[in-house]
């Protein structure tokens, strides 16, 4: 098993898409690359705790391909765009990959080089050292399973799924 923690804006869109993907065990949404101990999300969603939202993914490696769960990272939000996605805005929606080994930071580098040529602008994603990882309170926990007919997941999760089905179909379960 391998886990990558990674943040993408919001992180109820990762959640949802990771959720669904062949070979993943397990989605913990939380919180990291902050100052603050034991953020909390209305902190973190202040902007002065330094924290992005994140989640920890651990998958079967056997299962699915890093590379996979990677490129999927890039496809599923705009790593062009510094501390916002869409109408979120502030560092805690920052682009972020956090590694806890040299073998993971060579990874991470590799992926944003595989999928520059995705984007237009430059990728800003944020490649660090993974500090202390605090999970989220429950209700962010799978919070797309538990309120799909919620505005957010309507409006901005969805659209995501969509695209997670277009371009890694062979890679999601039903």
């Amino acid at each position: 098993m391998k886990t990558f923690v990674l943040g993408g804006g919001c992180f109820w869109c990762l959640d949802a898409v990771y959720q669904k993907t062949m070979g993943v065990k397990s989605v913990v949404s939380g919180y990291t690359g902050g100052h603050e101990r034991h953020p909390d999300y209305y902190s973190v969603c202040s902007g002065t705790t330094g924290h992005a939202e994140v989640v920890a993914v651990t998958f079967d490696e056997e299962v699915i391909p890093p590379e996979v769960i990677l490129d999927m990272f890039f496809v599923l939000h705009d790593p062009t765009t510094l501390n916002r996605q869409g109408y979120d805005v502030g560092t805690q929606y920052r682009s972020s990959m956090y590694y806890e080994s040299t073998e993971e930071k060579i990874l991470f580098e590799e992926a944003i080089e595989r999928n520059q040529g995705l984007w237009s602008r430059p990728i800003v994603t944020e490649v660090s050292r993974l500090p202390v990882f605090y999970p989220a309170e429950d209700v962010h926990q799978d919070y797309y399973a538990k309120f799909p007919e919620q505005g957010y997941c309507q409006v901005i999760i969805n659209p995501k799924l969509a695209k997670a089905r277009k371009y890694y179909s062979a890679w999601l379960n039903a």
